[in-house]
């Protein structure tokens, strides 16, 4: 099996055969296409199991969130090389095909391709999916992702933007973090910076479709796992040695996730997340990284930092975080 595609869905019932059909059609056909229903409570399960092709493999689980259904697929998958596929996005025309080329040929362990958004009508780009921030230099060549240093933290995240290689995933033990959303974000800094051969595609292979439902769209409770992406991305940087090539980048960012969050959260959640950035950086402030934070953040990140821990509660930040 030449590739492993990973599809979780949960309550896709309006998308799936769509993002089905788009892997069904592909030109490259050498490939397993493992479906984890994780607990749906629609007409998802039914839709999916009305299609007839010997190379589905579904795993019908409860309901375990995005990370543990990829990671319960990653166990079975056999494919030399691993795609990852959300329910209510598709594949573009002969993506598995022009990715596998590119990963075979160049022999990476990570190939990055672009991402272009659809909202039912239109279509669109933003820099950030079509891979603006790598340099012309970058482009037709294997390079090694500490070359990225200067735009590290610039870079798509989504784990549906890349193909990898087999080996390489079981070498590393790579693994989402569980019972969290924003699981591709520690997902990808691990791995990429784990890789040694990376090469990036200019071409537009994966459709990833605006709806009132996307994550990116609605700034909800699923926010507030902000938090703990961040904690376990600076465990990442810690345990593996690169908290100090990257620390004035990782502070910013691991404050900017909550920061945003919090600015632009639902009301009735802007609580809640308060209090689990309070205690995060209560923790930060009797560690060993909190003259970091200091000395690293810009002013306006330093005080919210700042505010965060002399706040009571949200209200009080508020007053003195206008």
């Amino acid at each position: 099996m030449k590739i492993s595609i990973i599809l979780p869905v949960f309550n896709e019932e309006e998308y799936v055969k769509n993002s089905i059909g788009s892997v069904l059609s592909q030109n490259f056909d050498d490939f397993e296409l493992i479906i984890v229903n994780d607990g749906s409570t629609d007409n998802t399960l039914k839709i999916i199991e009305r299609f007839e092709d010997e190379r589905i493999i579904i795993i019908n689980q409860a309901n375990q969130g995005p990370g543990a259904s990829r990671n319960n697929a990653l166990k079975i998958a056999s494919g030399d090389y691993v795609m990852f596929l959300d329910g209510d996005d598709e594949f573009c025309q002969d993506a598995l095909e022009t990715a596998y080329n590119e990963i075979k040929s160049k022999d990476t362990d990570i190939s990055i391709f672009q991402i272009i958004k659809y909202d039912g009508e239109d279509y669109s780009e933003n820099s950030w999916f079509n891979l603006d921030n790598f340099p012309e230099s970058f482009e037709n060549r294997v390079f090694n992702p500490h070359e990225c240093g200067d735009f590290l933290f610039d870079i798509s995240v989504s784990a549906c933007q890349k193909i990898f290689k087999g080996s390489f995933l079981r070498k590393i033990n790579a693994r989402f973090p569980e019972g969290i959303f924003f699981e591709d974000m520690p997902f990808f800094f691990y791995t990429f910076l784990k890789a040694q051969r990376v090469s990036i595609i200019k071409r537009h292979l994966y459709k990833r479709l605006k709806h009132d439902g996307s994550i990116t769209e609605v700034v909800d409770s699923k926010f507030l796992d902000t938090v703990r992406a961040g904690q376990i991305l600076m465990d990442i940087f810690v345990k593996n040695g690169w908290y100090d090539m990257y620390t004035f980048d990782l502070l910013a960012f691991k404050i900017n996730g909550p920061r945003y969050a919090l600015m632009n959260i639902e009301e009735k959640y802007q609580e809640q997340l308060f209090d689990l950035i309070k205690k995060d950086y209560s923790l930060i402030k009797t560690s060993a990284y909190y003259e970091d934070f200091l000395k690293n953040l810009g002013p306006i990140k330093r005080k919210f930092f700042l505010d965060i821990l002399k706040a009571k509660d949200y209200e009080t930040f508020v007053e003195i975080n206008k």
